[in-house]
């Protein structure tokens, strides 16, 4: 969860919503990533999805079996469908994200067989999203 972490401060830097994911396969991480929905005016480049898509090019499947991913806020439900399509085997998180999170909008949108383990690191990953938005706020205001 820390690199996903330093992720997350990675996308704070680039003035995008802090969000960092990494997935792991065998005790190694095989994709990292943060969102980039501004950098690239794409409003599906959430980290969850750059990591989904970069682990699966590494294992060259579309199912992502035997992998964790750690990623900073709570998946919406757009990244969730994402996940349960991989298969992915563990999902851990950060933040809980009430407004759109997964566990906020629908029930069972995560494979069967995915494990989620919440609120790893939370009180850090709130704080980081917490500060980007402060930050946002001010700078609206100056405008």
């Amino acid at each position: 969860m820390q690199e996903a972490f330093k992720e997350a401060q990675k996308a704070f830097v680039a003035n995008e919503v802090p969000i960092g994911a990494v997935i792991v396969h065998n005790n190694y991480i095989i994709s990292r990533a943060h969102n980039l929905c501004e950098t690239k005016c794409d409003p599906t480049a959430h980290a969850e999805l750059i990591a989904v898509k970069s682990a699966c090019n590494y294992l060259q499947s579309k199912y992502l079996e035997g992998c964790i991913i750690y990623t900073t806020l709570e998946p919406c439900a757009m990244c969730a469908g994402a996940l349960f399509w991989s298969k992915i085997d563990k999902i851990v998180y950060g933040a809980s994200d009430e407004k759109r999170g997964i566990s906020s909008i629908m029930k069972n949108i995560t494979h069967p067989k995915t494990i989620i383990i919440k609120n790893i690191m939370q009180k850090e990953s709130a704080k980081l999203l917490s500060e980007f938005f402060q930050k946002k706020r001010k700078f609206d205001k100056k405008i």
